[in-house]
């Protein structure tokens, strides 16, 4: 008998209705235009709604694919860990939130820096990821980022870092804080030299780490709809007691107001980025 398939159920040709068994996480819902999307088909298309272009999170491993070579990334100071030297406990220890997020991400932090090339060009890459406790700047996150530009430096390489983040990380209190001027430090230093610093701004990009090393790129690359910001935008409009321009803090709007240089979907990152670097390339 033939088979015809319509939603939940699927149809025999003599009318009867069998239930479909669809398997758990194959489908997922655009958090921007609330469409239902078959996770397959959002893989083959970098993660971005095919209905209203929202870019949707970016795994690691699909981000680092995307912007090097096939097998050319190798990470460094993957042994570094956040330590609990405060002895930070709010509805649970510093110590469990760091055991679960590792475990949840499968990450050991929420940055992840090492060597790599893009058409063979070499280059540093650090990529941060909102999986684990919201891309948060603790002091391995700022440590990493920092030893990746001095590396970059002293291989008179361009560094390259995908920023994303809630802000600094309060379970490290002023630590976190200090990772500011630790990573601008090294970025000065990288800058004297002329070896080129890109940064890709993907959403959301808030706190300490857009007052820091998101906002120091010679060339400041940000996806479509990325959110940018020092507070988020319900604070400052609390705060300043102003009615807020329409698409505040959006990359869109940092682009009409010159914080940022180039909005690039995130299908055109790797060309993009390609071509930056052979640009510095050049230069050096």
């Amino acid at each position: 008998m033939a088979l015809f398939s319509s939603g939940k159920y699927s149809t025999l040709s003599g009318g009867a209705k069998r239930k479909m068994v669809i398997p758990d996480g194959s489908w997922v819902k655009c958090k921007n235009c609330g469409r239902t999307l078959l996770n397959e088909r959002l893989e083959d298309n970098l993660q971005v709604c095919w209905y209203c272009n929202h870019h949707l999170p970016l795994s690691l491993k699909s981000r680092i694919k995307l912007l090097t070579d096939e097998g050319s990334f190798r990470e460094d100071d993957a042994e570094l860990r956040s330590v609990d030297r405060l002895g930070f406990v709010d509805s649970k220890s510093y110590v469990t939130r760091l055991q679960e997020n590792q475990k949840k991400s499968g990450m050991s932090d929420a940055v992840c820096c090492g060597h790599a090339t893009l058409n063979q060009i070499p280059f540093l890459l650090g990529i941060m990821d909102f999986s684990f406790m919201g891309a948060s700047m603790g002091s391995v996150v700022g440590e990493r980022i920092t030893r990746m530009v001095e590396r970059a430096t002293e291989k008179k390489q361009t560094a390259v870092l995908v920023t994303a983040s809630g802000g600094a990380r309060m379970q490290e209190g002023i630590l976190s804080l200090m990772q500011m001027a630790k990573t601008s430090g090294a970025l000065a230093r990288h800058r004297e030299k002329k070896l080129g610093y890109i940064v890709i701004i993907t959403n959301p990009t808030y706190g300490g780490v857009t007052a820091s090393f998101a906002t120091l790129g010679d060339v400041i690359i940000s996806e479509p709809g990325a959110m940018v910001g020092f507070a988020g935008p319900r604070v400052v409009q609390e705060t300043t007691r102003a009615v807020l321009p329409e698409g505040f803090q959006t990359a869109e709007f940092l682009l009409d107001h010159g914080l940022i240089d180039r909005v690039t979907e995130r299908k055109n990152l790797r060309k993009e980025l390609a071509f930056l670097l052979e640009i510095f390339k050049k230069k050096m």
